[in-house]
């Protein structure tokens, strides 16, 4: 599966923000598709997950600020990111997995800098 996530950049806070992520090379609508994000000198975390049957799932930092989406006819996910704020800074990073074909495939990543 090749992922190719987009949307990132500097914002300030309180500001908006949507990611997307294109997939290619497996069967879209069959995959859970998750947003992941890593700041400096921290762990990658889960962000949101949207499975292929739509169920959503955040992390409680980012409740009722982020909504994780999907698009079956473009084979995308997107995270609309608002009230964004300066611990939202990380490099985020797109994943798609199918436990029942057994993979867990990743993105390139994307910035996401927010200034205070």
């Amino acid at each position: 599966v090749q992922l190719q996530a987009c949307g990132g950049g500097l914002v300030q806070a309180g500001g908006s923000l949507r990611l997307s992520c294109a997939a290619s090379g497996s069967i879209f609508s069959r995959d859970d598709m998750a947003w992941y994000r890593q700041a400096p000198g921290k762990q990658r975390e889960l962000v949101a997950l949207i499975g292929s049957d739509y169920s959503t799932n955040y992390a409680d930092s980012v409740k009722g600020r982020f909504t994780i989406s999907r698009d079956n006819a473009k084979n995308t996910v997107y995270l609309q990111m608002n009230s964004l704020k300066p611990d939202d800074t990380a490099v985020y990073y797109c994943n798609a997995r199918n436990f029942h074909y057994g993979y867990s495939s990743w993105g390139q990543g994307t910035l996401v800098t927010v200034s205070s």
